[in-house]
């Protein structure tokens, strides 16, 4: 059942109506939900809007049917903004689920590799395309990461941290112990097909968050249901990044309730 936590909700739900009778069904029986924040954040330059952590969680305690909201987010040691989300991700109430983000140093130090050889390339692009360029591209590339080992560049750094494995532990793991009937991913990561295709197999309901064209060709082919998020773009979006009209909707309404 819908009971909002905020008064700007409560005013949400009368303008979006529909949205809200969507999500009654969305987060219908036991739900929990599982976030993927590393694919969130990809989304959010594609949206040219950004996600209020606050304002999330807030529509998300609005439906009383959700057991447990999962959160997972690889946190960079020493980074400020790394270290800030970890601390408000905790302070609205999430159940966060961290490690540490590892910085892997990968070489492109080219000196003792001939000009016409792929071998250095091979780490970083696939070999199907890869094997599509000719001498003259490789050739090229090599070049110019000669070029950059000049200016003594001679490796980049990588972040890595990725909760697959975890994330799909925790769904197969909520099903069989928590007896959870319906599971929310906010991810379109296709490493998620195997877990959600099971879930699916054993009658549970596998709705999938995300955004047009952000889920994976192995999601979208195991027949799990999809939410696109810009219909919630008004519940959780920044203040900033929602239209002025809106806004000043949204202040009329919250300034007749409180004349007598």
């Amino acid at each position: 059942m819908f009971r909002p936590k905020t008064d700007k909700i409560k005013i949400l739900s009368e303008f979006y109506p529909e949205v809200i009778k969507e999500l009654e069904d969305v987060f219908k029986d036991k739900t929990n939900v599982y976030i993927d924040f590393a694919n969130v954040l990809g989304w959010q330059d594609r949206l040219m809007w950004y996600i209020d952590l606050r304002r999330l969680k807030q529509l998300l305690d609005s439906f009383d049917t959700i057991n447990d909201i999962k959160f997972y987010y690889g946190i960079l040691k020493g980074d400020s903004h790394s270290e800030n989300i970890k601390h408000d991700v905790e302070k609205y109430g999430y159940n966060l689920k961290t490690k540490p983000v590892k910085i892997l140093k990968l070489s492109i130090d080219v000196s003792s590799i001939p000009a016409n050889s792929p071998t250095l390339l091979e780490g970083f692009i696939r070999k199907p395309l890869l094997s599509k360029f000719n001498l003259e591209t490789v050739e090229y590339l090599n070049n110019a990461l000669k070029k950059l080992n000049g200016q003594g560049i001679k490796y980049i750094e990588d972040k890595k941290c990725n909760f697959d494995v975890e994330l799909g532990r925790d769904m197969l793991l909520d099903y069989k112990e928590k007896d959870v009937k319906n599971f929310n991913l906010w991810s379109g990561d296709s490493d998620f097909a195997d877990p959600i295709k099971q879930l699916i197999e054993n009658d549970k309901r596998v709705i999938i968050f995300c955004t047009a064209r952000r889920l994976s060709s192995e999601l979208n082919e195991i027949g799990a249901r999809v939410f696109e998020i810009k219909k919630i773009k008004e519940f959780i979006c920044w203040q900033k990044d929602l239209p002025q009209e809106l806004n000043d909707r949204i202040k009329s309404q919250k300034d007749s309730r409180k004349s007598p």
